[in-house]
Parts: structure tokens; sequence; C-alpha cells
């Protein structure tokens, strides 16, 4: 996969359309707790976002440097990277659902903490990618740590519970953060702290978004080397997790509405995780080589690079086969009396 250094322009310029993004997107669900999101307003938006994610592509395709096979290869990484990182996100969405259930937040003001958990989201990802981007390229070996970790994960997924992850009493930082900060049991209605007796409190509402942005983390760890399988070039893996995510708020509302009918979504998303990794291995033939020599094994593992286009088809089919049967066995279910 070739890399190409980007100007420091293209940076600033993609960080401004972030920047504009957000702004766009938190006004258009109006301000905090002034209505609840519609499945119509967040399916529009959702709508949009993918729009502007395929336009952004489409940039990469015309402009991206090095020739027009390069840039149809980056664009097509970028597809795949997209895709990952929205598939991943859309399980992640449902961890959010029984989050907000379990705070008891009402729908209204849902979009604020979303927003905010997002922005933050968002800082976190460009770090880890950077320093993801900077110890690959000084130890490629880690690409296959990151193989056996996917696969790892996707093989657990499939025995995964949503719920597992969503008591905040277990999270460590809400743990810390309590010790430090006082807190109030009740919610004041949109307001991250309030002001009571004298004293700063933090609200239900805060703590949420501090489990949102702890829990992200957690996910980042999944996602982040996923799309290095793809892709090995930072701009790439960079904006296309940015732009999958930037969609997050509207997707959650729309997905809100129909979570049932995504049961089978985890198994799908369990598939495509294991075989970013074995693809991931299948590229690092020579430190296993070099690896079974050590311990006296002849391996001779020959090196198979997954096209990028039959990755993301191999994504893409999973993804949409998990969607549909989900579909289908909940109609089954729901037309069944017994």
């Amino acid at each position: 996969m070739e890399i190409i250094n980007i100007p420091l322009w293209a940076w600033i310029v993609f960080y401004v359309l972030v920047f504009i993004m957000l702004i766009i997107d938190l006004k258009s669900f109006g301000r905090k707790g002034q209505h609840e999101v519609s499945v119509s307003e967040a399916l529009k938006m959702t709508a949009v976002w993918i729009g502007v994610s395929l336009v952004f592509c489409a940039g990469i395709y015309m402009f991206y440097p090095g020739g027009i096979d390069v840039a149809h290869e980056k664009a097509m990484e970028f597809l795949a990277g997209y895709l990952i990182e929205k598939s991943l996100s859309m399980d992640n969405l449902f961890v959010f659902l029984m989050l907000f259930s379990f705070f008891g937040i009402e729908r209204k003001f849902q979009h604020e903490v979303l927003f905010w958990g997002i922005f933050g989201a968002l800082v976190l990802r460009s770090i880890f990618i950077f320093a993801g981007t900077a110890m690959i390229q000084q130890f490629e070996w880690i690409l296959g740590l990151f193989g056996i970790f996917l696969i790892y994960t996707g093989i657990k997924m499939f025995g995964h519970k949503d719920d597992e992850s969503v008591d905040p009493s277990k999270n460590i930082f809400v743990k810390l953060f309590k010790k430090f900060f006082p807190v109030t049991d009740k919610m004041h209605e949109g307001d991250f702290f309030v002001i009571e007796n004298g004293k700063r409190l933090a609200t239900p509402l805060f703590i949420a978004l501090l489990v949102i942005e702890t829990t992200d983390v957690a996910f980042a760890v999944d996602s982040i080397p996923a799309v290095f399988s793809v892709s090995r070039d930072p701009f790439i893996v960079l904006t296309s997790n940015i732009f999958a995510i930037l969609g997050l708020r509207a997707l959650y509302f729309a997905l809100a509405a129909v979570a049932k009918y995504f049961t089978y979504l985890k198994y799908g998303l369990g598939i495509i995780l294991s075989f970013v990794g074995v693809k991931m291995l299948l590229a690092m033939n020579e430190y296993v080589n070099e690896l079974g020599n050590l311990v006296g094994f002849d391996i001779n593992m020959p090196h198979i690079e997954v096209p990028t286009p039959v990755s993301l088809a191999i994504i893409f089919g999973v993804l949409v086969l998990s969607m549909l049967l989900s579909v289908v066995i909940e109609r089954r279910r729901s037309q069944d009396p017994c």
C-alpha cells in the first residue's frame, strides 16, 4: 500500500471542514432540549452525512496526488475504511441506547450528549491514529498483533452481551471522577453541571457523557486496527474514521426506532473483524516465517494481499446479509404468536 505525504494545507482544510460540519450538525437538531429528534429528521441527516462522505471520496479519486491508479486505490481504501468504521459504530450505538435508558435521559437531551461525545471521539481518534501510524512505521510487526487481536475480538463478539458494558458503576473513570467531584442524582433538564448550596455538582447527563467518551476508547481499540487492515495511509485512515463518526448522532436516532431489527448485526461484525484480522496476518508472512524459524518450524507461508475491492465487497456483503437476516427473523417472530 503506497503512502504519499499529504501537504499540511490539506490537513488544515480537512479539519476546518470537520469543524464546519460539526457546527452544522449541532444547529441542524436545534438548541439543547428544544425538541425531540424525529426518525424522519434523523434519516434525512443520515442520508446527508453519507452523501458528504461519498463526495469526499470522489474528491480523493479526482485530486489525490500520485496519478489516477493511486487515486483510485486510495478512494477504494477510503470506502472500505468508512464501511468498517460505520458498521462497527452501528453496534456501538446500541450500547449508547441502553446507556441512555439506564440513566433515564429523555430523548430531547440525548443529542446534546451525543454531540459532545462525538467531538471528544474525534480528538481521541486523531491522537490514536497518528500514534498508531508512527508505531507501524517504526515497528511493522505490530500489524500482526493487530490481526491476532481482531480475530480474537471477532470470535468474542459471538458471545458478547451489550449490557455487560453499560453499567456505569463498573466504569473506572466514573469511579475516579466521583472521588474528586460531587455528583447529584437529579437530572436538572439538559445541564451537565449545576450549583446547589454554593457547590458545583455534576449531573447524570455529564456522567453519561463521561461513560460514552471512555467506552469510545474501548471501541477505538477495535475499529482503528481494523481500518489499518485496508490502508496504512494516515490520511485515509483518519478521514474515513472521522467521516464515519461525524454522522453518528443522526444515525443513532434513526437506529433507535428500529433497534430490534438488528439482532444479528453483532455476528456480522464478528465475521468482519475476523476477516480483516486474517487479512492482516496474510500480509505479514515474513514475520510469521521468521517467528516459525525461531521456534524450529519451517512454515514458508506465502505473501497473500487481498485486493481492496475484494475486501470492500466482502465487508459490505456480510454487513447487508446480517442486517437482512435480522429483519427477516424479527418479522417472523412478530408474526408468530407462539
